[in-house]
């Protein structure tokens, strides 16, 4: 991985695991995702707005230069997802022991073309190979399914069960932060455009009761809350963020 990739993951993944949104340039001893304007740092950091991988949410002046402030969108998200996720080393795996599973290893292919005269006394051994690298198949694709698969009931609305799998795939990304619920509601409006924000807030209270979620509750003062919108009222509490069960 170069220095530039690896500098936009990592920039990436420390916007995912906070629920506010982050200056996009350090300044001095201060917090930031990217250490520079300039140089690998500046490359990266370009690169991530251009790709819509972060979105600026507000501007900050410091003397002459200006701070965007950003958090990551649902692309950002599914990038980190790609990049880091366990599951595409799985996938990966899996597609190399299929074209190993369709015949023998590459190596006793070119042992057959060089050494005819050996091939009785090897043939029990590749056998006993293929049937390993068969189970081993088995094996990765059972643990891919129980990657996929969701425990809750299929009445569930279509956009709540990707509302599901969203946060899996997130906290497979990014670890148990919560995932803020205008973040939620944008990634999930991409495949629902018809989603309203009542549906939403009623879906997610339903998925609540069915302890597939946890909501969390805003801790702030009210004048700190991001896209209050978003937020969800119930009885005294004010619920910002979510996260899977």
């Amino acid at each position: 991985m170069d220095a530039k990739r690896a500098a936009l993951i990592a920039a990436l993944k420390e916007a995912l695991n906070s629920s506010e949104p982050l200056p996009l340039y350090r300044v001095g001893k201060g917090s930031g995702l990217f250490a520079s304007r300039t140089g690998v740092s500046g490359e990266a950091a370009s690169e991530a707005l251009r790709m819509g991988l972060l979105e600026v949410v507000r501007q900050e002046s410091r003397g002459k230069l200006e701070q965007p402030w950003v958090r990551i969108t649902p692309r950002g998200v599914e990038f980190v997802y790609e990049h880091e996720s366990p599951r595409a080393v799985l996938e990966e795996l899996r597609d190399l022991l299929r074209t190993h599973a369709s015949g023998l290893p590459r190596w006793a292919e070119e042992l057959r073309a060089n050494l005819q005269g050996l091939i009785n006394r090897y043939h029990d051994l590749l056998e006993r190979q293929q049937t390993y690298f068969t189970h081993l198949r088995h094996r990765v694709e059972a643990a891919l399914e129980r990657l996929e698969a969701t425990e809750v009931p299929k009445q569930l609305g279509a956009w709540q069960l990707d509302a599901l799998a969203y946060l899996d795939r997130r906290r497979t990304a990014a670890g148990p932060s919560p995932c803020p619920l205008a973040e939620l509601f944008h990634a999930l409006r991409e495949q629902h455009p018809q989603l309203q924000i009542p549906e939403f807030h009623a879906g997610l209270s339903e998925l609540q009761e069915r302890e597939a979620i946890h909501l969390i509750p805003f801790a702030g003062e009210l004048g700190e809350l991001t896209d209050p919108e978003f937020a969800l009222l119930e009885g005294k509490e004010i619920y910002s963020a979510v996260k899977r069960s």
